[in-house]
């Protein structure tokens, strides 16, 4: 029986993309023999992994999961949106955001943390789900807030079941404590962020590529008027204000009573709003939109263009 090395489980994993607690196992199971080891993954379906691991995944769940002063949410993704529904497939992604309550926002740490209860990390059994679901999942991104006083309060829109859905959100508050006043009112700033899309916190957090970009339309928009500099320069200036107002968390109108300003609410409840994060399932991801027609006809071996008939004669 051949020494199973760990050289030799990290060439059986580039083979056939299973986990490395799969891999020993095969090795063992076979003497090995990586061949045969192959054959042993293959067998059991956890080989398949590797062939799925170019498909576009942009479905999925975004997770949330809290703790005293802290909060994690994660996006994974996978390719149909009927995964989203399976419960192993929930249950992963509410373990990975429990995870990164612990491990961090770094993605290859969370993947290399235990999962709970199966002897694999959490990598090796998304790899399993890939193999046992039949579709290509990733682990897209983590985020975790925390506060030294407070709540870290979180809001998924629509949620699937508590904590899971298509967009979440975490909202890092400062309070003197964490009554239930204040985690309420974290719970609604959440729901405005998921809203609003706002793009930072304050104006100070404002992207400055995004601000001279925005800058430089709205002068070129300004400069088309044929109005003199100086009057150009303050239009400019007061429409950078609404552009702050339409980005900024803290300038936005507060959606729940459509006229107090965000700055303002958390000043009268006594808070310092120190953060948010909001993801939106999918959001960025090139999604490939195909011809559905072309696909089931390149499946029936039908070429471009030709016509198909039923069995009546009907054409198709």
């Amino acid at each position: 029986m051949a020494e199973i090395t760990a050289a030799l489980v990290k060439d059986l994993r580039e083979k056939t993309g299973a986990g490395m607690m799969d891999c020993k196992k095969a090795l063992s199971e076979t003497g090995g023999d990586i061949e045969q080891a192959v054959d042993w993954l293959r067998k059991k379906g956890l080989a398949a992994a590797a062939k799925k691991s170019g498909r576009v995944a942009a479905e999925g769940l975004v997770g949330v999961a809290s703790a005293p002063l802290k909060a994690a949410m994660v996006e994974v993704n996978a390719e149909t949106d009927f995964v989203a529904r399976n419960e192993t497939f929930q249950a992963f992604v509410e373990a990975a955001a429990h995870a990164a309550l612990t491990v961090g926002e770094d993605v290859e740490a969370l993947k290399a943390a235990p999962y709970p209860d199966s002897g694999r990390t959490i990598g090796e059994e998304l790899t399993h789900l890939v193999a046992t679901i039949g579709e290509n999942m990733t682990i897209r991104r983590a985020r975790v807030l925390s506060v030294k006083s407070g709540v870290v309060a979180t809001y998924v829109h629509n949620a699937l079941r508590p904590g899971l859905g298509k967009i979440g959100v975490l909202v890092a508050v400062e309070a003197p404590d964490g009554e239930e006043a204040v985690l309420t009112l974290g719970r609604q700033v959440g729901m405005h962020v998921a809203a609003t899309r706002p793009e930072a916190l304050d104006v100070d957090a404002v992207d400055p590529a995004a601000l001279e970009r925005e800058k430089a339309v709205l002068t070129e928009q300004a400069r088309a008027s044929g109005k003199p500099d100086a009057i150009i320069g303050k239009m400019v200036e007061g429409r950078i204000r609404k552009y702050y107002e339409e980005v900024v968390l803290l300038e936005q109108v507060w959606v729940h009573d459509g006229e107090s300003r965000v700055r303002a609410v958390a000043k009268k409840a006594g808070v310092t709003l120190t953060g948010f994060a909001r993801f939106q399932l999918g959001e960025g991801i090139d999604r490939q939109s195909g011809d559905f027609a072309a696909e089931v006809a390149a499946a029936a071996g039908v070429k471009p263009g030709a016509e198909t008939s039923d069995e009546s004669g009907a054409t198709l």
